[in-house]
């Protein structure tokens, strides 16, 4: 059961991600409540989190997934809908009988939302990873085990690994990486770049697939790994 705070806090942020594909900041929940301090709406959130009405995202600001509502406001966000066939009775003195088609949302049941988190860079690094700017659906199969997100691809120095300026990159969170993985690096926390990792002795190797862009090397302490390349999508 949920306290009337947590419901309606639960409700505030699965209609203003159904409006924007956004969050929406502690000082806007404050509000939405009418409390005092950012300190309620953080036991709350932490409330809803232990009894699994939402997930919070490591690592980024305003980063929350709504993963279902109270049953009394509507079923769990991942229940499947039952199956409601279409029945054709004899048409013999009767009207016929319309055979609907599903809305266009329940084909979008089988699929995943994930946050996109701003650009990469794909070339010169630019600054870090922004917060969530709006989310995408993927098929389940495009992921791998573990927390996900989006980016998308500025530039042009991995086009030998297939990945082309405006592509979006899916993302699996990870801190570590092998040899040869394509993977999202912070460099002195202030730069964000798309590259392949390689290690040369003690130093880190940030690696291009284009031969106009020089491999660059860094010391282990300079370059974060954010997480590793498991897929991409492409827009035509």
């Amino acid at each position: 059961m949920l306290t009337r705070k947590q419901h309606e806090l639960l409700l505030f942020i699965h209609e203003r991600m159904k409006e924007s594909g956004i969050p929406p900041s502690f000082d806007e929940m404050k509000e939405a409540l009418d409390l005092a301090s950012k300190s309620g709406i953080h036991r709350l959130i932490m409330a809803l989190e232990e009894r699994g009405f939402i997930r919070r995202l490591p690592n980024r600001a305003r980063a929350l997934e709504v993963l279902k509502l109270p049953e009394s406001s509507t079923p769990s966000l991942a229940a499947p809908r039952k199956f409601s066939p279409s029945v054709i009775e004899g048409s013999l003195g009767k009207k016929p009988v319309e055979i609907r088609k599903p809305a266009a949302v329940e084909t979008r049941e089988a699929f995943v939302s994930l946050p996109v988190m701003g650009r990469i860079a794909a070339g010169v690094p630019i600054d870090a990873i922004q917060s969530q700017t709006h989310s995408i659906v993927v098929p389940p199969e495009m992921l791998a085990g573990g927390e996900h997100y989006a980016l998308e691809v500025r530039g042009d120095s991995m086009v030998d690994a297939g990945i082309l300026d405006g592509d979006t990159v899916i993302i699996r969170n990870a801190s570590t990486a092998n040899g040869g993985d394509i993977v999202v690096a912070l460099v002195d926390d202030q730069e964000a770049t798309l590259k392949r990792f390689r290690r040369k002795g003690a130093s880190i190797a940030l690696e291009a697939a284009n031969p106009a862009y020089e491999t660059r090397i860094f010391g282990p302490d300079r370059v974060k790994v954010q997480g590793k390349l498991v897929g991409l999508i492409r827009r035509y």
